[in-house]
């Protein structure tokens, strides 16, 4: 009994009791409106996992299969796949107001999030593979194939990843299975960012930690999270009209080994980090500056300056670092060709060097103007 209530007291630390700062708005429902969305993929992802088969010759037939003759298969399928857009819009709408409010200065948050947004990008590259269309199936070469850059070990571990000497049915059951387990571990690793977050408490524009200035986190923030059933009805009306519209039209062209695209185009969520990797002709100094475009972010974890997030040097920066962005996913989807790889190379610098000077200013400042 003890123990029973215990575990009511925790629960109620976290969700009910739990001090919440007064100026929080709807863009704070962002990382509530993600744990939605995640449940949601996990379970339209169960029920297509039980009519699809990994395998070379049938994956494609498969989904073919779940449009036309499971009942309401075409249903989950489109929600689904569009789904995985709408996380990556909330995704990227959580990094940003993270980024304008100096989340990163509470440590063990901001790390903890890094990883699940880099498990995430793993999980919907697995995901993606497993249409088995021509764009999906190049993808996986040209992404898989970058691991040969890690020293001595490089083409042991493409093989490792293939399951064999190329792309094949073996790589698909991998990617499924992986891609079928790690939605669970991405939940527990979601709870334990929620339980650091609410441990701290959330940054606010007046960054308080005090309980003195703060209200109870529910019934009144239960309330604002409803407002992500908006967000859900305009989801489902655009599934159902554009139902294919975030995608490639090479992803109804079965895969084929022999023959690659004339343009091979990731999802439109990895465009700016694959522009960065085509921006620099170099295999490997391309593979570590895509590497370091996201692992570069850790680094902010150790910024500890507790200065107004609403300062406009703070809003400068992070505006930039946004239309940067905004421009590198421009450039992933062009051609590779004169102006747009020197565009790319151009955008490329500029992403790294206003993250280095956000590093720099935000770490330094004390220093600079005190």
């Amino acid at each position: 009994m003890k123990s029973k209530n215990n575990m009511m007291n925790f629960v109620s630390s976290l969700i009910v009791v739990l001090p919440a700062s007064k100026s929080l708005t709807l863009n704070w429902n962002y990382g509530s409106m993600l744990g939605m969305i995640l449940i949601f993929q996990i379970f339209t992802g169960t029920f297509l996992a039980f009519y699809y088969t990994a395998d070379s010759v049938m994956a494609f037939s498969a989904i073919q299969y779940i449009m036309f003759e499971v009942n309401f298969g075409w249903s989950f399928r489109i929600f689904h796949f569009n789904g995985a857009s709408l996380f990556f819009i909330f995704l990227y709408l959580h990094i940003f107001k993270g980024l304008f409010m100096m989340s990163y200065r509470l440590t063990e948050v901001w790390f903890s999030g890094l990883t699940l947004y880099l498990l995430i990008m793993l999980e919907a590259f697995m995901g993606y593979v497993l249409v088995w269309a021509q764009m999906s199936f190049w993808a996986a070469v040209v992404i898989t194939s970058l691991l040969s850059v890690v020293p001595i070990w490089g083409s042991v571990l493409v093989m490792w990843v293939w399951s064999g000497f190329g792309v094949t049915s073996a790589t698909l059951k991998f990617f499924f299975v992986l891609h079928f387990l790690l939605p669970w571990g991405l939940l527990v690793l979601m709870m334990i960012h929620m339980i650091l977050l609410h441990s701290t408490g959330s940054t606010s524009i007046i960054y308080c930690h005090g309980d003195y200035d703060k209200m109870c986190f529910g019934p009144d923030y239960w309330n604002k999270d409803l407002y992500n059933v908006i967000f859900w009805f305009l989801f489902f009306i655009f599934a159902l009209i554009y139902p294919f519209n975030l995608g490639d039209p090479e992803m109804f062209i079965e895969a084929n080994p022999m023959m690659s695209p004339v343009h091979i185009v990731p999802e439109w969520y990895f465009l700016f980090a694959y522009a960065i990797l085509r921006a620099i002709p170099n295999k490997i100094l391309g593979v570590l500056a895509l590497l370091m475009s996201i692992v570069i972010f850790y680094f902010f974890g150790f910024i500890n300056n507790y200065i107004s997030c609403m300062s406009k040097l703070n809003k400068f920066m992070v505006s930039s670092f946004i239309m940067i962005g905004v421009m590198l996913s421009w450039l992933g989807q062009c051609v590779v060709e004169t102006p747009f790889v020197m565009l790319s190379s151009f955008f490329s610098f500029l992403y790294f060097f206003v993250v280095v000077m956000m590093l720099v200013f935000f770490k330094f400042i004390k220093y600079l103007f005190y």
